[in-house]
């Protein structure tokens, strides 16, 4: 088959045509099994490699030069350059590696993943960086690498197809194509040789068997790329089932197809919950916020017990495990076991900027104080570590460092011993559970604090000043210890969450600090990474690379309408609105309702992704319904709320026969149900007080709303371009007035706080029944 592929060439140079015997080991650029480089092409190497930080390769040479240099070393990408010293032969994706598979009639390996991920740093190790596997992969194969974050439309289709042959998913993806791009067959982690690791076939071995299959087997390869080929489509984008494809009205007509779906999403949700040490389901365990978020709204509505248990419980028991870093605040990605304490030490961007937010949110349904001290550790980690320079925020950091997993973030207890005085470590080993032997440990909270405070014949607050101090200390000597690797691009989908997370901790914690912060990245997206009005994935320096997808303009959109209600700037509401409009334009499907993941004017793959299942991350299609419904009522322009019915009639299959894939859907879906509050909060002057009505506003765990503040006159003025419910409101008597509204219906003004509270409280009940 030949689809129509990108339409300009990728880097004329990173894939040329060279088969033949191995490079001499004396020339520097020369990869075993692999003709020398055109002369060209090695100055480029031998300039780049010259500039390039510390090789990641255990192939150096004695003056310390890296002995290999493939293309990689060339591409933007934090990942691919990591490989940029391996010994393989490796390409970037695009036309030209394809073309050169088509010429020399080799097959392709696809290797997949991300710049943090430690099992495609092991595999990386074992196999890429083995001369006798790669001599094999350069002269058979045809070797092309993705960073997943760069290219997540690759990794998504790609990834489909592994599971449909093997029913596995994660990184690091390990694919074999055809030169049509067409997978054959595939896997996640392979070790080097057979009998390792629990592998029957290592993948030396696979190598050898699949480039026979390949060769010898032509029609058995065409059956296998056809059946994935023909179900490629239907399995990334799903066809709304018949009836559900028109666009259903948000009222009372919407609660009867729809309504007892929040109800069963909920009690899968439950069936899943872990009693005795908080989360869903068993180890390895991840950090579902999304699952967080819609049992709090959940809870709201039906004053479920055993939901808002299950929230409460939860957060409190990820806050005390080593999941959650108690040295230097934020939290690392999963925890390997049941109960939180073992963390898988990379940390995320993603996660530390959703569950930043699930704190906060968590802090407003239960008013428990630890909530909000967690949520803002976690920013000011982000803030003090993950900052960029210009105001972006970095993707991740590696879970290696000093050349182990965790090796930054374990204390053995003669070290804490030879830093602290003797009661502080005395008293830290209690709090935090280490062990009497010498043994490496996470902290987690072992003890409550009240409990080791007696013990130590302490007050709470003495135990906690002291803790605080030992604290201090370890994160200090911390930093002096080899620090992970951080993957220095910024991904604008990932920003849009952390300004997210910072805008909500701005009203939340009346901290304007963090609404300032928040202001930093957006203008470091929109300022860096737009171009002719169409974003960029990511940035790495003063380079800016990649086509935005779904995510990025769903999370931005989603950023910018919370620093709205953060800072009440309408230039937010105006770029939100500006964006929406793109993604409408090039990403929405016409014919069956919600949005591709990738744009109708970039390369077009074996099949398009319509997302709507939460991973790691919540579907970009789930955050652009919610978006959708907030433009709704800010704007009150129909056709926002016509297009965020269509997203609910696509997925309404998935709503309704697997609800627990859909959390973040789900929550989009309670916002329309909940009959959404217009909340108008209007001054006579610039200078008066607002805050009473505010700390009302934070004090109140209310999802389902929109918030304006404007001072009556020139300002009012100019938000009403956008927000057209504010007309005629105003600062009755000369006093700071509140307006609560549900569809244009307004309850009475009042000047007063405590009434504007009580207004504020009312919710929609929650119709279980089917």
């Amino acid at each position: 088959m030949n689809p129509a592929w990108h339409r300009g060439a990728v880097a004329v140079l990173v894939c040329l045509v060279f088969s033949g015997n191995s490079a001499s080991d004396d020339k520097v650029f020369g990869l075993p099994g692999a003709a020398p480089f055109p002369e060209e092409l090695q100055q480029q190497l031998e300039r780049a490699a010259t500039d390039s930080t510390a090789p990641r390769t255990r192939h150096v040479r004695a003056d310390g030069r890296p002995r290999y240099t493939n293309r990689l070393i060339l591409e933007p990408s934090p990942y691919l350059r990591q490989h940029a010293h391996n010994p393989v032969n490796w390409c970037a994706w695009g036309d030209e590696a394809f073309a050169r598979a088509t010429r020399e009639n080799k097959p392709v390996l696809l290797s997949i993943g991300y710049a943090t991920c430690h099992w495609c740093h092991v595999m990386a190790r074992e196999s890429f960086e083995d001369v006798e596997i790669a001599a094999y992969l350069n002269r058979h194969y045809v070797a092309v690498k993705v960073d997943r974050e760069q290219r997540p439309d690759v990794d998504g289709l790609y990834m489909a197809a592994v599971h449909m042959l093997s029913g596995r998913r994660g990184w690091p993806l390990t694919v074999w194509l055809t030169p049509d791009r067409e997978p054959f067959s595939g896997g996640t982690y392979f070790p080097p040789r057979d009998d390792m690791r629990g592998h029957a076939e290592g993948l030396l071995g696979l190598l050898a068997r699949l480039r026979a299959v390949y060769h010898e087997t032509p029609d058995e390869v065409a059956s296998v790329t056809r059946r994935l080929t023909d179900a490629l489509p239907a399995a990334l984008a799903p066809d709304p089932a018949d009836g559900d494809a028109k666009a259903l009205p948000l009222d009372g007509d919407l609660a009867e197809p729809f309504g007892p779906v929040l109800a069963r999403g909920a009690q899968a949700f439950m069936a899943e919950f872990d009693a005795t040490h908080g989360g869903f389901g068993g180890a390895p365990k991840f950090p579902r916020s999304v699952v967080l978020e819609f049992l709090m709204r959940y809870a709201r509505r039906t004053n479920d017990a055993a939901a808002r248990a299950a929230v409460t419980e939860t957060l409190a028991a990820m806050a005390a495990g080593g999941l959650h870093d108690q040295i230097g605040g934020g939290f690392h990605r999963y925890a390997t076991d049941r109960a939180w304490r073992v963390p898988h030490f990379e940390k995320m961007l993603y996660d530390n900027a959703l569950l930043a937010a699930a704190y906060l949110e968590g802090f407003q349904f239960s008013r428990r104080p630890e909530f909000a001290r967690v949520a803002r550790d976690t920013l000011d980690y982000l803030n003090r570590e993950m900052s960029a320079p210009g105001g972006g925020f970095f993707s991740a950091t590696d879970a290696e460092s000093g050349g182990e997993e965790g090796g930054s973030y374990v204390w053995r207890t003669d070290q804490l011993d030879a830093l602290l005085s003797p009661s502080q470590s005395r008293l830290l080993r209690s709090y935090y559970g280490f062990p009497d032997d010498p043994r490496a440990h996470v902290p987690y909270v072992a003890r409550p604090l009240a409990e080791v405070a007696e013990a130590s014949k302490l007050n709470v607050a003495a135990a906690e000043r002291e803790l605080q101090a030992a604290r201090t200390r370890l994160k200090r000597a911390r930093d002096r210890r080899p620090a992970p690797q951080t993957d220095a691009k910024v991904l604008a989908a990932w920003n849009g969450l952390a300004i997210s997370a910072f805008a909500k901790a701005a009203h939340v914690l009346n901290e304007p600090a963090y609404a300032e912060r928040a202001v930093r990245a957006v203008r470091f997206v929109l300022e860096r990474m737009q171009h002719d009005g169409r974003l960029r994935r990511s940035a790495l320096g003063e380079t800016t690379t990649g086509d935005a997808y779904l995510d990025d303009y769903a999370f931005l959109i989603a950023g910018l309408l919370d620093l709205y209600e953060a800072d009440f700037d309408p230039d937010w509401l105006d770029r939100a609105i500006a964006l929406q409009a793109v993604l409408d334009t090039h990403f929405w499907d016409e014919a069956r309702g919600g949005y591709f993941l990738g744009a109708d004017d970039t390369e077009q793959l074996l099949a398009r992704e319509k997302p709507a299942y939460d991973g790691a991350l919540p579907s970009g299609n789930a955050v652009a319904a919610g978006n959708l419904l907030r433009l709704a009522e800010f704007t009150t322009r129909s056709a926002y709320r016509t297009r965020a019915e269509a997203c609910f009639a696509t997925f309404a299959a998935q709503l309704r026969g697997r609800p627990a894939s859909l959390p973040r859907l789900l929550s989009a879906l309670d916002f329309a149900l909940d009959r959404p509050k217009e909340i108008a909060i209007v001054k006579a002057s610039p200078h008066d007080d607002v805050e009473p009505f505010l700390a009302r506003l934070r004090d109140t765990f209310l999802p389902n709303r929109v918030l304006s503040v404007v001072t009556q006159g020139e300002d009012s003025a100019a938000h009403q371009q956008h927000v057209p419910w504010l007309e005629a409101k105003i600062a009755i008597g000369g006093r700071v007035t509140a307006y609560v509204c549900e569809r244009h219906v307004c309850k009475l003004p009042t000047g007063d706080p405590d009434t504007f509270a009580k207004q504020i409280a009312q919710s929609t009940p929650l119709r279980q029944a089917d």
